[in-house]
């Protein structure tokens, strides 16, 4: 059994490689190969549809006479499923793409037409700058104005960056926050009125110390009632006085006695300091009252009580 596993060869001494005669290959020369349809198609024959990705067992082989700057174009062959009619296609390094060359007709796909169409396009405007220098000319200062743009907006950009940054969120999330009570957000205010009159200097403040308001004072004086009105001159009597009755004795206390007055409250006003105000109306009036409070009054007519009793004197006298 370790005869049928020969591993080492003999080589005589004589040997000589170069004598060997090389095996002769065809030029055109094709290889079975194992590939997938590299597009959907469409046999002409049968019209079977093959789909993109189907499995074949191909034959390659290279395309005479044809290369794209350097790179060899192949060339394979399959059947189609149904009528085994062969189909060829080959490869498109310039479009990195196949293409199709017998047996069957390519699919329509839009994508690769806008491809075209736009590789077309980007080719005529390249042949269209090196023909016209002015259309070079013009697509460079847009270019240029589409660069500027691009930098004005970056540096916006950084400059709203900026400004974030020195956003504190915190304090801003504080500031509205909506769950606060009513409490909270007015011992807040105050408290932030009290710092903020705190933090602030005023400039006539005195040098020896703080500055006091003086407060306003308002005291109520209370005057005992003084009878304006003149006590009536007692009555001249030609005639010894008499011991009169109880009666009439009583009369006369209640008529020696005097009248008794509503106590009113005088208020005082204390300002803080002495205005000068325009004459006008009211003060005139206010320093014609006591001109006329100055003025003398005539008494007023006895009471009730007091003529009784001079009427109860003048009977006794009478009797």
């Amino acid at each position: 059994m370790s005869e049928r596993k020969v591993l080492n060869k003999y080589y005589p001494p004589d040997f000589d490689p170069s004598k060997i005669p090389r095996m002769k290959l065809a030029k055109n020369r094709q290889y079975t190969v194992r590939l997938m349809a590299p597009f959907n198609m469409r046999c002409v024959t049968c019209g079977e549809y093959i789909y993109k990705g189907k499995k074949f067992n191909a034959r390659k082989e290279d395309v005479e006479h044809e290369t794209y700057l350097g790179i060899r174009i192949y060339r394979f062959y399959i059947k189609c499923t149904r009528c085994l009619q062969e189909i060829s296609f080959k490869t498109d390094p310039q479009n990195t793409d196949y293409e199709i060359e017998a047996g069957a007709t390519r699919n329509f796909m839009a994508l690769k037409l806008a491809e075209e169409q736009a590789r077309r396009e980007l080719q005529e405007e390249r042949e269209e700058e090196a023909n016209n220098p002015m259309k070079m000319l013009e697509n460079r200062t847009e270019q240029s104005r589409n660069e500027i743009e691009m930098l004005e907006s970056l540096e916006e950009l950084r400059d709203l960056n900026r400004r974030q940054q020195t956003v504190d969120y915190t304090t801003m999330l504080q500031q509205y926050n909506t769950g606060e009570t009513e409490r909270e957000r007015l011992e807040r205010e105050e408290r932030e009125d009290e710092e903020f009159i705190k933090s602030v200097n005023f400039k006539s403040k005195p040098e020896g110390g703080t500055r006091i308001v003086a407060e306003e004072i308002i005291e109520e004086v209370k005057e005992e009632a003084v009878d304006l009105l003149p006590a009536p001159p007692p009555a001249k009597l030609a005639k010894p006085i008499c011991p009169l009755p109880a009666a009439a004795s009583t009369s006369k206390v209640l008529a020696a006695q005097p009248l008794v007055k509503r106590k009113t409250p005088l208020v005082l006003v204390k300002p803080k300091a002495a205005a000068t105000t325009k004459p006008t109306a009211t003060s005139t009036t206010a320093t014609d009252i006591p001109k006329a409070a100055e003025v003398p009054k005539t008494p007023a007519p006895a009471a009730g009580l007091s003529l009784l009793a001079a009427y109860s004197d003048s009977s006794e006298d009478s009797t």
